[in-house]
């Protein structure tokens, strides 16, 4: 059974806080996220606190690539995942390789352009943002 960097088998349950730092996202994110996609659910014990299946990570991961590489906002996201649930399409595994880095400008541009304008505009915005932070 394969094994996350943490020692722990790959299907263990995981605290939110497991989860935030496999992935590079932060706790509050994770609970945002819970509140605007609705099949997003840990499970919750004593005290409230979270723990997230495979599965749920397999949703946190999908729903990091579609906001975050993607370029979709949360309403068009959750409407993707909706849409791919209805067709029987499977989220992707948990798997866990580091975080990628954040792309540099120049590679920004070189990506290939998104599907939509809206998209493209965001990609566009995000390359100045790092060029202002970088320079």
């Amino acid at each position: 059974m394969p094994v996350w960097p943490d020692g722990k088998a790959a299907d263990a349950l995981r605290t939110i806080g497991e989860v935030g730092e496999a992935l590079g996202l932060r706790q509050h994110v994770l609970r945002y996220w819970e509140d605007q996609f609705p099949m997003l659910k840990p499970l919750k014990r004593s005290g409230g606190r979270r723990y997230y299946r495979p599965e749920d990570i397999a949703l946190v991961r999908r729903i990091d690539q579609l906001v975050h590489r993607e370029g979709y906002t949360l309403r068009g996201a959750r409407s993707v995942l909706e849409s791919e649930g209805r067709n029987g399409k499977a989220a992707q595994p948990a798997i866990l390789p580091a975080p990628d880095p954040a792309p540099t400008p120049a590679a920004i541009a070189t990506e290939r352009p998104p599907a939509s304008e809206r998209a493209l505009r965001l990609l566009r915005m995000r390359a100045r943002l790092i060029d202002a932070l970088e320079g």
